[in-house]
């Protein structure tokens, strides 16, 4: 999948706020903070940018489900099976 954003862009520090408790466990077993956050970022803007392209796009889409429906696909007559 395409990025929508620049990976090659410069990193910013960035001040967080986590649980204690996770972070002493995160630390203990080398987790790496910044990778493992940017990771899950990069998964949940992708998900709420699906999400708002389906709600952006919800009228379109379903105009073509309906002009399938009534209508049938543009090439049903050219199929074998």
């Amino acid at each position: 999948m395409k990025t929508s954003f620049n990976a090659q862009a410069p990193k910013k520090p960035t001040n967080l706020s986590l649980n204690s408790d996770l972070l002493a466990e995160a630390k203990r077993l080398n987790i790496n903070l910044s990778a493992t956050l940017e990771k899950a970022l990069i998964e949940e803007v992708n998900e709420r940018k699906r999400a708002e392209w389906l709600h952006d796009n919800a009228a379109a889409i379903q105009a073509c489900n309906e002009l399938t429906e009534n209508h049938g696909c543009f090439s049903d007559s050219f199929r074998v099976f």
